[in-house]
């Protein structure tokens, strides 16, 4: 295997890991051991939640040590070696707690409390303070001071020994559901990423995404969306994308004459977005499939075209910016893109279209996962970066370590995930968007906006997802489910059974088809009784789970955003750092190319973008691809030229029109006055250019 071909950032991982023996052959026999949980043992799903959990407390122990001092720091290993048996002990003591009538012994009490504390010690180590409060906080509502809080959020609260062993046997506790999805699909996805990384795939994107774009306007920006993009599909991370793409392109955006600034925020933005980049879309995807019990596959299927929306976007921004800073000339010394595909580009292309493949025909993602492992090490024999045995090592144990503060994160927030669902305060949670929005689903999804961005400002993206959907998802629905409603009923096509439930609450079919506003007054008013029989016979099956599906969804493209949203914007202080640009000015400037993150949830709440139909999503976005254009134009104010107030007034009408549920004539309408206004500006434009020359 030639080192050359593997980017610097993850030949410094894998020098760092062999450097400690112990951590690296730990971190193959992890990898080793989740290959054959997931694929060819048929042990208990709690078994292997434990035996993960103990896995990883292990290594993050070794990676994170509490201090360099001799003597802590064997006390330090002492405590994560107890934390680990701990976690052993208890997969043996379940059927002993229930033989003795769910009663815990001191052993018992001993090894739940190490386990629990451990995961808070392990999780500040991985993530910071935020995490560990909120565990402790959420903890001690149930235990405590939940008794205290007044009105609808009081909780008499549990015995320590209730708590204690919901905590640990719960199916929403620390060995629960979360822990599954983390030891089955998460894993092998990260190790499927890490063996493409290891083949130098990582390379390759950026030789690829050079050789695509290197004559377009703003070259070199557009190979920083293509490449971190591209990148984003096999790192599960967002920060590291950052950091292994951005030292590459932002340079390269920088000589190229963009502004430093810029540079950071066009890298912040494009890593973000490789978090929605099907097949793998982070750990929050295999997340998603669990609480909707909806195929993984069609999570994948739907976010193809409102992923291609958000990367055009920011390409519609490095184009306009190239404009307005007279950068219009394109890169030099590409690569070819044919001869550079047939002979970098087989370990990339060949296991990820594989991974595609078989998700499509409906086989499960971990064995999907496999195969497209192993796909990497064959196809990689026949590139010049052949992987050997050592390099397969080096896989593993790169996967098992990129896995840490993920595996660590997501068995931790079950502990928070159980609490909420404990004391039902998602449901009340949900109950007071509802009442604070006042029925309208726009302002749900500002409030819904504004949780997202401040829980991002502490938790990792997919925590801050994990949250926010099972505190929210249940109200967007039901607000999502009467824009539908509200439809069905205007369209006048009722049938008698519907009719029978409206004249009970006095609407009498002799009045005909009602109008929009009367249709959203009826359902605002109808008790929830009549709404639950109204719903199914509205709303088929099918049509109700792709709408849980766009609600989560939209919850889950509203957690990127802490990302690149000031104050706390991790993805732009790393990229910032690169380009040595002010963290806080690049943030608002990543915040503003990133404003897909915003529009596209607002597609998904009032548009059939992700609902499954492929024909009406296609409509949805053959305007969308426009108004975002129409937009961008707005934002920057410039197309060819500087725009002028009513031209950038015009052009914001225009979007707007482009981007909302209107009937198809006004978005034609809208479309063809968009070409008419680009070259009108354009035209101008020219005719200024050459008068200002002569």
């Amino acid at each position: 295997m030639q080192w050359n071909a593997v980017p610097d950032s993850i030949r410094q991982e894998i020098e760092d890991t062999r450097a400690v023996p112990l951590i690296y052959v730990l971190g193959i026999i992890i990898s080793l051991a989740h290959v054959y949980f997931n694929i060819f043992a048929d042990i208990a799903v709690l078994q292997q939640n434990i035996l993960h959990f103990a896995g990883f407390i292990l290594l993050c122990g070794l990676l994170k040590p509490l201090s360099s001092q001799r003597h802590l720091a064997i006390l330090d290993k002492l405590w994560v070696l107890a934390i680990a048996f701990s976690a052993i002990y208890l997969l043996f003591a379940e059927d002993l707690i229930y033989e003795r009538g769910v009663r815990l012994v001191p052993l018992d009490w001993l090894c739940g409390s190490l386990v629990i504390l451990g995961a808070i010690d392990m999780t500040r180590r991985a993530t910071g303070w935020v995490i560990p409060i909120l565990i402790v906080t959420a903890i001690s509502y149930l235990a405590w001071w939940g008794n205290f809080v007044p009105g609808v959020f009081q909780f008499k609260g549990l015995s320590l020994e209730t708590l204690l062993f919901r905590s640990i046997y719960g199916d929403d506790a620390i060995f629960g559901n979360i822990a599954r999805i983390s030891a089955s699909f998460v894993f092998m996805f990260i190790l499927f990423g890490a063996f493409l990384l290891r083949s130098g795939a990582g390379d390759f994107v950026i030789h690829l995404s050079k050789s695509i774009a290197s004559r377009l306007v703003g070259g070199p920006g557009i190979v920083a969306i293509i490449a971190s993009g591209l990148t984003g599909t096999i790192s599960g991370s967002a920060v590291a994308n950052t950091a292994s793409t951005g030292v590459v392109t932002i340079p390269l955006m920088k000589n190229a004459g963009f502004s430093p600034r810029f540079a950071a925020a066009v890298e912040a933005s494009a890593s973000t977005g490789g978090q929605i980049v099907p097949p793998i879309m982070g750990a929050g995807a295999f997340v998603m499939a669990s609480y909707t019990q909806i195929p993984y596959s069609t999570i994948v299927m739907v976010s193809i075209l409102p992923a291609i929306l958000y990367f055009a976007s920011l390409v519609f921004y490095v184009r306009t910016e190239s404009y307005k800073a007279g950068l219009t000339r394109t890169m030099e010394q590409a690569p070819p893109l044919l001869p550079m595909v047939m002979r970098e580009g087989l370990s990339f292309i060949v296991p990820v279209t594989l991974l595609i493949v078989l998700l499509v025909m409906g086989y499960t993602p971990t064995y999907a996962a496999v195969i497209a492992i192993i796909a990497v090490i064959v196809s990689s024999w026949f590139t010049p970066n052949k992987m050997g045995l050592a390099a397969i090592a080096d896989a593993f144990a790169l996967g098992s370590r990129n896995m840490v503060v993920t595996a660590v994160l997501l068995c931790s927030v079950g502990l928070i995930v159980n609490v909420i669902a404990t004391a039902g305060i998602g449901n009340t949670f949900s109950l007071m968007i509802t009442e604070w929005s006042g029925g309208s689903l726009l302002v749900a999804l500002l409030l819904v906006a504004v949780a997202s961005l401040v829980l991002g400002m502490g938790l990792p993206v997919t925590a801050s997802y994990i949250v926010l959907a099972t505190l929210s998802a249940p109200a967007l629905l039901q607000l999502m489910a009467n824009v539908e409603l509200v439809n069905a009923l205007s369209s006048g096509a009722l049938s008698a059974d519907v009719q029978a439930i409206l004249m009970l609450v006095g609407v009498s079919p002799e009045q005909g088809a009602m109008s929009v506003a009367q249709a959203q007054a009826l359902i605002n008013d109808m008790p929830d009784e009549m709404m639950a029989l109204l719903r199914p016979m509205l709303l088929d099956e099918n049509q109700l789970s792709m709408l849980l599906l766009a609600a989560h969804l939209v919850i889950f493209w509203l957690s990127q955003d802490s990302n690149v949203t000031p104050p706390v914007c991790l993805c732009t202080f790393t990229a910032a750092a690169i380009a040595k640009s002010p963290p806080m000015a690049t943030g608002f400037t990543s915040w503003k190319i990133a404003k897909g993150l915003y529009i596209i949830p607002i597609l998904f709440a009032y548009t059939p973008l992700a609902q499954g139909d492929w024909l009406a999503a296609f409509q949805v976005f053959i305007f969308a691809l426009p108004g975002l254009y129409a937009f961008t134009l707005v934002m920057q104010g410039w197309q060819k030229r500087q725009l002028k107030h009513w031209e950038r007034a015009a052009l914001a009408a225009i979007a707007l029109v482009l981007l909302s549920p209107v009937p198809m004539a006004w978005q034609v309408a809208a479309l063809v006055s968009l070409l008419v206004a680009v070259f009108y500006i354009g035209h101008s434009g020219k005719r200024a250019s050459e008068w200002r020359l002569s």
